[in-house]
C-alpha cells in the first residue's frame, strides 16, 4: 500500500502542469510544462514565446542555484512552484544566419537495444509528451496534402547539406543530386523537411539551396526543433527525437506508419517510430566528397521501388541498399 501511494505521489508529481513567468527583455512571458519536462523542454517552451532559440538562453533563479543550465534535468527534480518568476538572458538570431547550432556536434550517434527503444516508444510519459506537442505545435502546411501519396520526412543536417564545412556559396554545400532526388520522389511522395535547428535557419537554408520555389516538385511542409520531444534511455540517458506521430495526428486522413519513411543520420531521430526510419549515411567534407557521393541517386531508387507497396513500416529499412526492384516484385505477388 505504501508502496502504491508512493508511485502515485511521484506519478502527480511528474504530470502536474507548472505555469512558469519568465522576464525577459522588459516584459513577461507565460510558459508551460510538466514536472516529466527537462530543462531542455522548458527552454524550447520559452523559445515558442520569445524566438529566442535554447541555446542561446541563460535562466537565472537564485533559490535553485545553477540547477538551470543542467538541460538534462527533469523539472520534478527541481523545486519550482507554479507561478515562480525567473529572469532570462538571451538575444534573438539576427535576421542573417550563419548556424546557429553552438551545441557539440553530434557525431557519436547509438543505437539502442530492441526492448530498450521499445520500451521508449511504449513508455506512457512518452505518449504523454507526444499528446502535448500534438497539441501545442502548428504545422503550416507549404502545398497541399495529396490523396493517395506516400510522406517522405527529411532530415537537413548531414541529410541534404553539410551545416559544418567553410563555404563561399550554400550551393557548394548542397548534397549531390539533391533536386534530381526530390523530384523524382515527389512523383509518388508528399515531401515534410524536419529539422533539430530554428524554423528561421530551416527556411533560409532551404531557399539558399533553392528547395522552397523549384518548378519540379513541392515542399508540402516544414518542421523544426519545437516540434521534437525529449525522452530518457536507462543507458543513454535524455535525448531528443522526432515523433512521426505528430505529423499522423495532424494529418491522419493522409498519412500513418504503413505510409511514411523518415530519412536522418541519426538513428536516435527514430526511437519513437523506428520502423519508419532510414538512417542516410552523412554527407560531411563536401568541398572533398561532392564528386563521389551517390547516396541520393541510390535512395531515389529505393523510394520509387517501394511507392507501391501498401506497409511500409513491414518493411526492414536497415537493408535498404539490399532492396531491389525484384524483391518488390515478389513481395507483391507473395
Amino acid at each position: 500500500m505504501a508502496a502504491d501511494a508512493a508511485a502515485t505521489a511521484s506519478s502527480s508529481v511528474t504530470e502536474e502542469e507548472l505555469t512558469l513567468t519568465v522576464k525577459w527583455s522588459g516584459k513577461e512571458y507565460t510558459v508551460r510544462v510538466c514536472g516529466d519536462d527537462s530543462v531542455a523542454e522548458l527552454k524550447r517552451r520559452i523559445c515558442e514565446v520569445t524566438n529566442v532559440l535554447p541555446q542561446r538562453q541563460k535562466l537565472l533563479y537564485p533559490k535553485i542555484g545553477n540547477k538551470l543550465s543542467d538541460d538534462s534535468l527533469l523539472l520534478s527534480q527541481i523545486p519550482l512552484k507554479s507561478s515562480l518568476k525567473m529572469t532570462m538572458i538571451g538575444t534573438v538570431e539576427g535576421d542573417i544566419i550563419v548556424d546557429p547550432v553552438e551545441a557539440p556536434e553530434i557525431i557519436d550517434d547509438f543505437e539502442l537495444g530492441q526492448d530498450e527503444a521499445v520500451d521508449i516508444k511504449d513508455k506512457e510519459v512518452n505518449k504523454q509528451k507526444l499528446k502535448r506537442r500534438i497539441d501545442q505545435y502548428k504545422i503550416e502546411l507549404k502545398a497541399p496534402c495529396r490523396k493517395g501519396k506516400k510522406l517522405l520526412v527529411l532530415d537537413i543536417d548531414y541529410t541534404l547539406f553539410d551545416h559544418r564545412s567553410p563555404a563561399e556559396n550554400p550551393l557548394q554545400l548542397m548534397r549531390p543530386y539533391l533536386h534530381e532526388f526530390l523530384t523524382a520522389a515527389y512523383a509518388e511522395y508528399d515531401i515534410m523537411i524536419w529539422s533539430a535547428t530554428s524554423m528561421k535557419w530551416v527556411e533560409l537554408k532551404m531557399g539558399q539551396l533553392g528547395v522552397l520555389n523549384n518548378p519540379n516538385y513541392k515542399i508540402t511542409a516544414l518542421l523544426d526543433h519545437l516540434a521534437m520531444i525529449t525522452v530518457q534511455s536507462d543507458s543513454r540517458g535524455l535525448f531528443d527525437c522526432k515523433p512521426l506521430g505528430l505529423i499522423w495526428a495532424k494529418f491522419p486522413e493522409f498519412y500513418s506508419s504503413r505510409n511514411t519513411i523518415m530519412f536522418d543520420d541519426l538513428r536516435r531521430n527514430f526511437v519513437m517510430n523506428p520502423q519508419n526510419g532510414l538512417t542516410i549515411k552523412p554527407f560531411r567534407k563536401a568541398h572533398a566528397n561532392r564528386d563521389t557521393d551517390q547516396e541520393l541517386v541510390k535512395l531515389t531508387r529505393y523510394l520509387l521501388a517501394i511507392a507501391e507497396l501498401d506497409d511500409l513500416s513491414a518493411l526492414d529499412h536497415s537493408n535498404w541498399q539490399l532492396f531491389t526492384d525484384d524483391n518488390v516484385k515478389r513481395r507483391r505477388h507473395s
